[in-house]
């Protein structure tokens, strides 16, 4: 058997997202993507995490990964290149354990959706070709190189970047009669060990490349891209993932059960002096409820909540309700409403956002939780919705529902 590394280095110093290599992404650590790609391979054998931080250690660990050692301080600067990360990986394991692999994968963290036999097909690639240094992940371009220009300052004349064979003017030339170009991605490289050893090179002289469908073009790098690229899980994308397979939406829908502190309501509660509380919610959730119950969809709340508020909130929005559940039994209701309407649970939709409404997003046929619901949640849930509660989160998945149905 060939003997195949996964290698994932993520080292502590982020300065963009501080702690990023451990910040929750889509419910799961940004660095258990890249651990779940490697440990669905069917060609990887051994799956490192090159860090120089404990509590990454750790993380990387809970996932499962190992983490043998610990990165050097000084090869976890901003301005450390690859290369040498690699090289002292490759030197520690070598010395600690005898042990020497023949090709490397690297997946960086931050190009977390990853198709589920990505890792796999460019192993393949490589093992394929024997004059191979490598196999590297690349999608079209976006924009094209042959349209740029070489900046050499405001006052001076501009150069074109490329040339291109038989074509006077690229810069000037239609897209459609231009050279192809593909833009390199961060998802995955896969390097003969001998590449790195002998030719001092993370990718060699000889590049095979690993067409990407540029659905899965993600590179984190803001804040604004990580909303972005969360929304892309969130979406349905098929890719490789720590948790199990996310159900689709079942084909016939019969009821939607929503929670209400934090779905209906911001899960937030306004106290007067007297105690009189009061809650907020969106009026806009009750837009779509009508018309899916012409379409033979039914919507209703369970909540754990005693306050009135609930039935009044309720009858607002014309719906049904059942209030004052306790925290441990919203399941056991769910389960008598179901067998009560003679309803199948596989025809049900569940949205919650708090770990008592877990018990319901097993029962029902398809859990979705709210945008800001807790990371457990998150996690188990079969889709997550853009809103928050009390923000228009039931108006969104009555628009999901709709749109299925039409």
């Amino acid at each position: 058997m060939t003997e195949i590394l996964a290698f994932i280095p993520a080292r502590g110093g982020s300065k963009g997202i501080p702690r990023k290599n451990i910040r929750p992404f889509a419910g799961y650590p940004l660095i258990a993507w890249s651990i779940a790609a490697a440990k669905q391979s069917q060609l990887v054998t051994r799956v490192v995490v090159s860090t120089d931080d404990e509590e990454i250690a750790a993380v990387a660990r809970e996932y499962g990964a190992e983490t043998p050692f610990l990165r050097p301080n000084e090869l976890a600067q901003d301005k450390t290149t690859d290369l040498p990360v690699f090289e002292h990986a490759l030197k520690w394991l070598e010395k600690a354990e005898g042990y020497r692999p023949e090709i490397i994968v690297q997946l960086r963290p931050t190009s977390p959706t990853r198709p589920r036999t990505m890792v796999d097909d460019a192993i393949r690639i490589l093992l394929e070709h024997a004059d191979a240094d490598c196999v590297r992940g690349v999608v079209p371009a976006a924009q094209n190189p042959y349209k740029m220009w070489r900046f050499n300052g405001e006052r001076k004349p501009l150069n074109p970047l490329l040339e291109a064979d038989g074509i006077a003017e690229p810069y000037n030339a239609p897209r459609q009669i231009l050279p192809p170009a593909y833009w390199q991605t961060g998802h995955i490289d896969a390097i003969r060990i001998s590449t790195i050893t002998q030719k001092k090179s993370l990718t060699g002289d000889v590049i095979y490349p690993l067409l990407i469908d540029p659905r899965y073009t993600v590179d984190i790098d803001t804040l604004t891209d990580w909303a972005k690229y969360e929304a892309l899980v969130y979406s349905g994308l098929e890719i490789a993932s720590p948790r199990a397979s996310r159900r689709t939406m079942p084909g016939t829908i019969k009821l939607i059960i929503c929670d209400f502190d934090g779905v209906v309501t911001d899960n937030l509660v306004i106290t007067d002096q007297d105690g009189k509380e009061s809650v907020i919610a969106s009026r806009s959730d009750s837009m779509h409820i009508k018309r899916l119950r012409e379409l033979g969809v039914e919507t209703m709340v369970i909540s754990s909540e005693p306050n009135p508020v609930v039935m009044a909130r309720a009858k607002k929005m014309g719906v049904e309700a059942i209030h004052n559940v306790g925290m441990q039994d919203k399941g056991r209701v769910m389960r008598e409403v179901l067998e009560q309407k003679n309803i199948k649970a596989e025809n049900v939709i569940y949205i919650g956002n708090d770990l008592n409404d877990l018990p319901c997003f097993e029962i029902a046929g398809w859990s979705v939780a709210v945008a800001d619901a807790y990371p457990e949640v998150i996690r188990a849930a079969d889709h997550v919705l853009t809103k928050t509660g009390g923000h228009g989160a039931i108006r969104e998945l009555c628009e999901i529902v709709l749109l299925r149905m039409k």
